[in-house]
């Protein structure tokens, strides 16, 4: 059984309903993986029965089906199209209401921050590099997002590491997992060795709290190792990989290159990549109001890169083409997020490439733009295909 300051244990897999139990009884709202809809999402959870237990996910560019595994695993299967950003950035988020009163006036009422503590169960390594980017976007700025700064702060973090990469995962190309390295207040790791048990490791304080009211026996040195040669095993299965080193000055030097044509004769410019990337963040603002005029409230909502209005200005669209729309996402994931906060946007949890209804495959575009690069004729890849100069805004 652990003890105080004992910070791991071996728990069989019936303790993860204890342990949504015992975060529920702490008064945290559990969110975690349920599968709904064909897909495994996040949504709230009260018992370990709503878990995807036996349940994995086939994912290639433009296709994600779940099977049934052979076992009873409950974290056997990668991601799937939610991100933990909807339960920090809400997709739809009320501002403000406004209200006329009988003086002729109006009265203005700011929508109160979340209360209430929520656990995230089941957070994986890139995951955990997503919202330590949007945590850098939202919350390490000038100005601090209100709303997800009162979300944020009362996350307790079950993380797991990754044993079953998707076949759109590239993580290890970009250094963000598939071990989970910090970040979180308790991390698990899946054993199916044989014994179906779980190694639970304890990352702050009140994780080792947690912990100790779940009991288990001490871990030993083979069940480390196990847990070390699962995540080793999915960091060679990867399905994906993509060469990233000086992918902000490869994208620079080739904002005319001929792929960016090629992609726009696929692309529909539909934001799927966007809306489910765990780190994009843009929002846009609308007022409405009720056919009398009495009241007005004011929205915020998910914001694309591939929508026009998101680039219109005065007197037209400053991307008015989707060659453009697209370039501008994928040289600004890849590139200039290096020069706004430090760090590339991209965490290779590969859903664009899933979740893409043409299949366009980011690490293809990044692989042919380098390959391209190095053995093009230059004059091409400056001009272009049709022989003429480009410009920005193409």
């Amino acid at each position: 059984m652990t003890h105080a300051g004992v910070t791991d244990a071996v728990v069989g897999p019936a303790t993860v309903g204890t342990l949504i139990d015992v975060l529920r009884a702490r008064g945290y709202q559990v969110v975690g993986p349920t599968v709904r809809d064909g897909a495994i999402v996040y949504d709230e959870i009260r018992g370990a029965g709503e878990l995807p237990v036996g349940w994995t996910d086939v994912q290639d560019a433009g296709r994600y089906r779940l099977e049934r595994r052979r076992d009873a695993a409950l974290f056997g299967y990668a991601v799937g199209p939610h991100s933990w950003k909807q339960h920090l950035l809400p997709p739809r988020l009320r501002l403000l209401t406004t209200r006329r009163d009988g003086d002729g006036g109006f009265e203005v009422e700011e929508e109160p921050v979340p209360r209430g503590a929520v656990a995230f169960l089941g957070v994986r390594s890139c995951e955990l590099h997503a919202i330590a980017i949007q945590d850098r976007v939202l919350l390490g700025g000038r100005h601090t997002d209100r709303d997800y700064a009162a979300r944020r702060g009362e996350v307790f973090v079950v993380a797991v590491n990754c044993h079953e990469p998707g076949g759109t995962c590239f993580c290890v190309s970009m250094n963000t997992g598939p071990a989970v390295r910090e970040g979180y207040d308790l991390v698990l790791s899946e054993i199916l060795d044989g014994e179906h048990r779980i190694l639970l490791e304890a990352g702050t304080p009140r994780g080792v709290e947690v912990l100790e009211e779940l009991g288990g026996r001490a871990a030993e040195a083979s069940d480390r190792a196990a847990a070390r040669s699962a995540v080793d095993g999915a960091a060679d299965r990867m399905g994906r990989t993509v060469d990233a080193a000086d992918l902000r000055d490869l994208l620079a030097d080739n904002l005319e290159h001929p792929r960016w044509d090629e992609v726009a004769q696929r692309c529909l410019s539909c934001g799927n990549c966007t809306m489910v990337c765990p780190t994009c963040y843009c929002t846009s603002v609308e007022d409405v109001s009720d056919l009398t005029g009495g009241t007005a409230e004011r929205w915020r909502s998910w914001e694309s890169c591939f929508s026009l209005d998101h680039s219109h200005t005065h007197g037209g669209d400053v991307r008015a083409s989707g060659r453009s729309r697209y370039r501008q996402w994928l040289t600004h994931k890849f590139g200039t997020w290096h020069d706004q906060f430090g760090t590339s946007g991209c965490v290779g949890c590969g859903r664009c490439v899933t979740w893409c209804p043409v299949g366009i495959d980011v690490t293809e575009e990044l692989t042919a733009i380098r390959a391209n690069s190095a053995a093009g004729d230059p004059e091409t890849l400056i001009r272009g295909p049709a022989g003429e100069a480009g410009d920005d805004i193409r």
